[in-house]
């Protein structure tokens, strides 16, 4: 078996979807592109005809050593998506950085996460992922889909599922639907933040127990008497009784900063992270 096949990795063949997914980025040949994943080169060549360089990012060494052999002009890279350091990309003069990928499906969120978390080198991406975590990435609030992933999104991309793609498009087949998302990011978080950590902790450990009440998953999740959180979410105009997934963004980060707040106030203990 093959690091891909490991991996749950399909193969896309079908040439006007991936035109489609080519175009929501539209690279220019000032652009360079990164595409994560680039299995037999469906989207590669499509890159390669339209940005000015284009870095492919393959972790199977006889797929990579079979795109350089067909397209010679694309930087092909022995790499894992999960681990390689985005930040250290570069924007050509007057164009953008890119990023286009057919995730794994098994790897698709680490991927994404380490993607956002080089968000200050990349502008734009356009990423196809299994339809179910695509639709959890973009879900607003208020639903069962939304849950950590689509808020630390969220926070600092502009995020559609911009297209859906049948299983008939791959080879072979996969036994679920892909979607493919289309994201910009954001130079400055939607929401200001005092503290970016204690905001990931706070969201990590609302969610951790979300069919609780935000204060009982709160004071779990972040070891703080439960009349602490509850004082610091009133302070928040949030109702402790209120869900994870009800939550915004903004009221997310106002009880962040409440809690930091009431906490330091009442005992001057960090709480846990």
């Amino acid at each position: 078996m093959t690091k891909r096949q490991a991996l749950g990795q399909h193969f896309l063949r079908d040439g006007a979807i991936a035109r489609e997914i080519v175009d929501l980025v539209r690279p220019t040949e000032r652009d360079l592109v990164v595409e994560i994943g680039p299995g037999e080169g469906a989207l590669t060549s499509i890159l390669a005809g339209r940005a000015g360089r284009v870095v492919a990012l393959e972790i199977d060494r006889a797929l990579g050593g079979a795109l350089r052999a067909r397209l010679p002009a694309v930087e092909v890279l022995d790499a894992d998506a999960r681990t390689w350091d985005y930040t250290r990309l570069a924007a050509p003069a007057g164009g953008r950085v890119l990023i286009v990928g057919n995730l794994p499906y098994s790897v698709g969120k680490p991927i994404l996460m380490a993607l956002i978390g080089a968000r200050a080198a990349i502008h734009e991406m356009a990423l196809m992922l299994q339809r179910e975590v695509a639709e959890r990435v973009a879900a607003p609030p208020g639903g069962k889909t939304y849950g950590s992933l689509s808020v630390f999104t969220q926070l600092h991309c502009d995020v559609r599922v911009a297209l859906r793609v049948p299983p008939g498009a791959f080879r072979p087949p996969p036994k679920v639907e892909s979607a493919v998302l289309h994201l910009r990011m954001l130079r400055e978080p939607r929401v200001p933040l005092a503290d970016a950590r204690r905001f990931e902790t706070v969201v990590r450990a609302a969610f951790a127990q979300r069919r609780k009440m935000l204060a009982n998953a709160l004071g779990a999740g972040l070891g703080l008497p439960l009349d602490v959180v509850r004082r610091a979410a009133t302070g928040a105009g949030v109702d402790p009784a209120r869900r994870a997934e009800t939550l915004t963004l903004a009221e997310f980060a106002e009880l962040t900063a409440r809690l930091e707040a009431t906490r330091a106030a009442t005992s001057g203990n960090p709480y846990r992270s």
